[in-house]
């Protein structure tokens, strides 16, 4: 096992636009606008395919396959890939829509999991916002009135949206974002999705009424009404002499962290399980084991849980998403950094535990 370049799915959808290529970088995706690209996905029809070593043209789903432990750390099965991961480009505003949570989707959607979200903003113009969660006090009654008359704003919390922070939504949440905002999104490994709009986010063709009505009554039987996530500027940690670490996410699906380096000190992690590992800055050369090798912009590197570390030569700003163990790899290393489980719990779902820890790290100012 060593570091994978997988093959990136790229989705042209009606919101999209060229940010991907043009603001990030990112080469080898169609010079048309694109709104998607799933740079990690082991979604059923869409698994990334390994590009190179001795891995190559092997499915992400067959290496979790055959190398699941080697992948993913001691201890742990499972059919498919936990984390998908993308750029989006909302040039234009996405539908509004919600995912299923984990019990819905098993009982309506036939899926063994439900699809629990999280976006780091990398890019938004001054003005952005974004819609996410029911306002306090509207009843089904009232939401589903304004959904019928795209009334969206009466019904849905408007928020700001800043580069830099980021908004953890379960899965149940209405939401939208757009336009001018570029995301990385990290989810569950799922693409169910019940949509409230009268046209399809593939090519803007109109919905009839019977298809609209049918689809509401899905989506009606899935929101979760007292759902109304924040955004969050995330937790920074002092790493090492200009390397920060800054936790911006965590729940028991997924866990979403940001890196930056500078000069002086090159990027050096330790992990237990699989990381995602997706570059934000300028090119950076990434040494795992004995494999070593240029990261480019806006791509992304599958870490196996078995290289165990990474070293990113500075100066770096990439971005490590994964399955966590959220004692050991988000509690235990934040309450080392001073901050309170109270705190720390807001990164997320199902963080909360006990116990304390000494503090031998240095935590920065918020």
């Amino acid at each position: 096992m060593y570091p994978l370049r997988l093959t990136v799915t790229a989705k042209s959808l009606v919101f999209g636009g060229h940010a991907i290529a043009g603001r990030l970088g990112k080469t080898g995706i169609p010079d048309w606008s694109i709104a998607e690209t799933w740079e990690c996905s082991d979604v059923e029809g869409h698994s990334g395919v390994v590009a190179d070593g001795p891995l190559a043209g092997v499915s992400l789903r067959q290496v979790v396959t055959d190398h699941a432990e080697a992948l993913m750390g001691a201890g742990w099965s499972g059919q498919y890939f936990p984390v998908l991961t993308k750029f989006i480009d909302a040039a234009g505003t996405l539908p509004v829509h919600l995912h299923a949570d984990d019990e819905a989707a098993c009982r309506l959607e036939g899926q063994p999991n439900g699809k629990t979200e999280a976006w780091h903003i990398l890019d938004a113009a001054p003005g952005a916002t974004a819609l996410c969660g029911v306002k306090q006090g509207v009843t089904a009654e009232q939401l589903r009135a304004a959904l019928e008359a795209q009334d969206f704003d009466a019904v849905l919390r408007r928020l700001p949206v800043r580069a830099g922070e980021t908004l953890y939504v379960p899965g149940g949440t209405l939401h939208s974002f757009g336009p001018d905002t570029l995301v990385y999104e990290i989810e569950q490994t799922s693409d169910i999705q019940q949509h409230a709009m009268r046209w399809r986010m593939e090519d803007g063709s109109p919905v009839d009424d019977a298809e609209f009505g049918s689809n509401l009554d899905m989506l009606m039987q899935q929101v979760d009404l007292d759902a109304r996530p924040d955004f969050l500027p995330g937790l920074r940690v002092a790493v090492a002499d200009g390397v920060e670490r800054v936790f911006l996410c965590a729940g028991p699906y997924f866990a979403l962290e940001r890196w930056h380096a500078g000069t002086a000190e090159p990027l050096r992690h330790s992990f237990a399980t699989a990381q995602v590992l997706s570059n934000v800055g300028g090119p950076v050369e990434v040494r795992a084991g004995a494999w070593s090798g240029e990261l480019g912009q806006a791509e992304t590197l599958l870490l196996p849980a078995v290289c165990g570390k990474v070293e990113i030569a500075g100066p770096a700003d990439v971005l490590f998403g994964y399955l966590p163990d959220l004692d050991r790899d988000v509690r235990r290393p934040l309450l080392e950094a001073g901050y309170s489980l109270q705190v720390i719990a807001g990164l997320g779902a199902g963080i909360r535990g006990t116990g304390t820890a000494k503090s031998r790290t240095r935590r920065l100012p918020p």
